[in-house]
C-alpha cells in the first residue's frame, strides 16, 4: 500500500475523530481475503444528522487535499452512509445498522489498527522516502556533469 493513500487515511480517520465518531476500527484488509480495497474505515455515529456530519468532514478534508470520493451511497437514509475512495472505503453506521451487518466480524481476517499504530506505519515509511531522494539526486549529478562538458564542446566550435 501507497503512502499517499496511508496518508489520507489518517486524514479520513482524524475527520471521524473530530467529528466525535464513536467506537471507530480501522482494519488493513488481507489480500488473500478478496478485498477489494485495502482499508476499511468504521465508525458509529448516535444519531442521523451525526452520521452526514462525520461523512461531510471526511469528504471536506480529503477533498481539499485533493481527494474526491468514487460513489458516496446512504447519505440522505443516514443509517450506513458508505465513502468509497477505491483504496480505502469509510463506513459511519448507525448503532443498529452496525451490529446488523457487523463488518468486523464478516472481515475478520483484517488486522485491526488503532490510529497511533497507522501514523506510526506512517512515520516508518517517510524515511525511506527521503533515502531514495538522495539517491535520485546523487545519480542525476553525474548526469549534469556531463551536460556541462557538451555545452562546453558547444562553445568551443
Amino acid at each position: 500500500m501507497s503512502n499517499e493513500t496511508r496518508q489520507q487515511v489518517v486524514l479520513a480517520v482524524s475527520a471521524v475523530e473530530s467529528k466525535k465518531g464513536e467506537d471507530l476500527a480501522i482494519l488493513a484488509m488481507d489480500r488473500a481475503s478478496g478485498a477489494f480495497t485495502d482499508y476499511f474505515i468504521v465508525c458509529t455515529g448516535t444519531n442521523p444528522r451525526q452520521i452526514q456530519a462525520i461523512s461531510d468532514e471526511v469528504e471536506q478534508r480529503l477533498s481539499r487535499s485533493g481527494v474526491r470520493a468514487n460513489s458516496i451511497e446512504g447519505y440522505n437514509q443516514a443509517e450506513w452512509v458508505l465513502l468509497d475512495y477505491v483504496d480505502f472505503v469509510v463506513h459511519v453506521f448507525s448503532e443498529r445498522a452496525r451490529k446488523f451487518y457487523d463488518l468486523e466480524r464478516l472481515w475478520k481476517s483484517a488486522a485491526r489498527l488503532t490510529p497511533a499504530e497507522l501514523a506510526k506505519k506512517r512515520a516508518a515509511k517517510k524515511p525511506a522516502k527521503k533515502s531514495a531522494k538522495k539517491s535520485a539526486v546523487q545519480s542525476t549529478k553525474p548526469r549534469a556533469s556531463g551536460d556541462r562538458s557538451r555545452s562546453t564542446r558547444k562553445k568551443k566550435h
